[in-house]
């Protein structure tokens, strides 16, 4: 049993440390490049990517190659296009382009964001094997993938790689690791006996999108789209918001202007912290209230963002860190443990990865590509550094109206359904 869950741990702190990498640094780095108006595009690949890989090899893993096996196939491809993406902008220097760099970065990217949902999947399978309680169980073990994430992240930043092209691979040799260490894991078995029904629907294996028959998982998930456009804002523009601040000398020397991933690192260890209270929320409150309770975090993030700085306004910079651990593992966390408790074996895979669809897949898409219209309109047609920084306080308290909204609907639409 032991065994089982240090391993388990291994493979999460590896998931998230191949993300970690990249995901908070990347926006810096692109706008060194003079790519910064299309940073919400890199960001916003993986939403678009969410909208069918996740659910297509989801599909593969329920009924063709064990979980575990598509797992490692997935980051082998993975790691070889992320390291192709930092080969192509080391050679290219100052003169990178927009189209090369984002089309190795997609490949990558399109084969990594379905491992999320199946690396859920992996873990589920053998702690049910083990006769675990997932909703128990999971959530330490899901921890250790906060802390590689802080790992990786931290390493980024002090190695003097967040605004670099190295940070990729970084990414690609995690992934690698990950891709060899995948095939050791428990055996998923896949469900052969659905190749043997004659429904349309069983036969491309889309059972998962029926659960929106059901009106309040339907509810659920259009309201997991709708939180979901939040997910990847601050990932795409926190680091560059917090690092403009070198532009105005009152801010130029501080600590986190100069060390911003480290202090965003601070939102991971809050994450690290809010997943071990999941299994006593979810029991107490129910996935209504928690869902709510993360709907106000994020307008807290985004609010504290608009309003504080790295001088004397930094314990706002702080505090949002803080809440973040709170918006994210509130939704996708739980999110993730309801959808496992609500679905059948057979769609196990299938499901997470519609979970996957309606996130980081619509929603995420929706919400950086408007974050990158409401930036480039307040920030970066501006040329002054004050000017900019003006321009992004706008931009974070018009997400924070966002949120606030989508919470107040969910408050009065959302029922909590009777299978939670």
């Amino acid at each position: 049993m032991k065994n089982i869950k240090l391993r388990l741990i291994v493979m999460n702190f590896l998931e998230f440390a191949i993300w970690g990498a990249y995901l908070t640094s990347m926006g810096n780095y692109l706008a060194k490049v003079g790519l910064a108006e299309n940073i919400g595009w890199f960001y916003a690949i993986q939403g678009i990517v969410s909208l069918f890989m996740p659910a297509l090899v989801g599909i593969v893993a329920d009924r063709f190659i064990p979980a575990q096996k598509v797992l490692s196939l997935c980051h082998l491809i993975a790691g070889v296009f992320m390291g192709a993406t930092g080969a192509y902008a080391m050679s290219a220097g100052a003169e990178v382009e927009f189209g090369i760099l984002f089309s190795l970065y997609t490949m990558s990217v399109a084969f990594f964001m379905p491992t999320i949902g199946l690396s859920n999947s992996v873990a589920y399978t053998a702690l049910n094997k083990a006769g675990l309680d997932t909703v128990k169980a999971f959530p330490p073990i899901r921890v250790f993938g906060t802390i590689g994430f802080i790992c990786s992240m931290l390493f980024v930043d002090f190695a003097g790689f967040q605004g670099t092209y190295e940070q990729f691979f970084v990414s690609a040799v995690l992934g690698l690791c990950l891709s060899a260490y995948a095939l050791t894991l428990t055996n998923c078995p896949v469900d052969k006996s659905a190749g043997k029904s004659n429904s349309l629907v069983d036969i491309l294996g889309l059972r998962a999108f029926t659960l929106f028959k059901n009106k309040d998982m339907a509810v659920f998930f259009i309201f997991s789209m709708l939180l979901g456009v939040s997910l990847q804002i601050t990932n795409g523009f926190a680091n560059p918001f917090i690092t403009s601040f070198k532009g105005v000398a009152e801010y130029a020397d501080t600590f986190g202007a100069n060390h911003a991933n480290a202090l965003i690192s601070l939102s991971q260890v809050s994450e690290t912290l809010c997943i071990l209270l999941i299994p006593f929320f979810l029991k107490k409150f129910g996935i209504k209230k928690v869902m709510l309770i993360a709907m106000l975090g994020w307008v807290l993030r985004f609010g504290l963002f608009g309003l504080g700085n790295p001088g004397e306004g930094v314990w706002m910079f702080i505090l949002s860190m803080v809440v973040y651990g709170v918006a994210f593992d509130f939704f996708n966390i739980s999110g993730s443990l309801y959808v496992d408790k609500v679905t059948d074996t057979s769609i196990r895979s299938s499901a997470q990865g519609l979970f996957m669809i309606m996130t980081n897949g619509i929603g995420a898409t929706i919400g950086t590509l408007s974050a990158q219209a409401v930036v480039n309109n307040f920030v970066y047609s501006q040329t002054d550094p004050l000017a900019q920084i003006a321009g992004w306080n706008t931009s974070w308290l018009i997400f924070a109206g966002y949120a606030l909204v989508v919470a107040v609907l969910f408050a009065i639409i959302f029922r909590e359904p009777k299978e939670a």
